[in-house]
């Protein structure tokens, strides 16, 4: 439950002046691991288009805006940085289903309990992990998504980082979620030659152990893959079970 020194730089990711510094020198558009092409049959999957979704560290991300041409109907975006939500409150103004403010993930108490059906997070937790706070800021993140997730709802996490390092913070009871893990290559990826894995074989959930971790033996094909993690905020009438149980496909309607 430390920081992911392995994963991080010198760059302290957890800095609002960082990020502030960095989206005035990178106006673009830039999606951190996965385009929304990529990630849609997750997203479509456990994610109504009727649902009201918290997309936190939104960034300069195109990810909302493609979720809204796929028919979502409301999504709030928050990030640390007031740069980037002054950017993409401008470049989106007519899109009334998206809206932004500047807000830090650890407390974002502008919100009620239960405000969300859904939080999407692209690269926050791994940001805060590389923060010199690691451990206290992962706490406070978790537990304001938890707090603002209604009964049965879904916090999809996107990482780099494998169950060693993210079941810890996100199997503690305090949150009683339910946690679904898939494995997805990193854009790009190649498999070498002779694989003989199904084309879709990341489209389904990877069996873990009650402590959510791999199994052993379980084998990487990319060693960068990323991980996405469905936590399910469970109550005595929220079960897993009740999600839909047809399979993922690439072309999910």
């Amino acid at each position: 439950m430390y920081r992911d020194v392995s994963s991080c730089n010198s760059y302290n990711y957890g800095d609002a002046l960082y990020w502030d510094a960095r989206y005035i020198q990178e106006a673009g558009s830039f999606d951190w691991y996965q385009r929304y092409t990529a990630l849609r049959p997750f997203v479509r999957r456990y994610i109504p288009t009727s649902s009201r979704v918290l997309m936190v560290g939104c960034g300069n991300a195109v990810m909302s805006e493609d979720m809204v041409k796929d028919g979502y109907e409301e999504i709030m975006n928050i990030d640390i940085s007031s740069v980037a939500i002054e950017m993409m409150r401008r470049k989106h103004e007519h899109i009334h289903q998206l809206q932004y403010m500047q807000m830090d993930v650890k407390d974002m108490s502008f919100f009620p309990d239960e405000s969300f059906d859904c939080v999407i997070d692209k690269g926050t937790l791994d940001s805060l992990m590389c923060g010199t706070d690691a451990p206290i800021s992962a706490s406070r993140m978790l537990g304001e998504v938890s707090r603002l997730l209604k009964p049965g709802g879904i916090y999809m996490l996107i990482t780099y980082g494998d169950p060693t390092v993210r079941m810890p913070h996100l199997g503690r009871p305090v949150y009683n979620w339910k946690v679904v893990l898939y494995v997805i290559p990193r854009p790009g990826f190649q498999k070498p030659a002779g694989s003989t894995s199904s084309a879709k074989s990341y489209l389904e959930p990877v069996p873990t152990t009650e402590k959510g971790l791999l199994l052993p033996g379980f084998v990487l094909e990319d060693p960068d893959s990323h991980y996405i993690y469905i936590c399910k905020k469970m109550d005595e009438t929220a079960e897993l079970g009740n999600i839909p149980a047809y399979p993922l496909t690439s072309d999910v309607l």
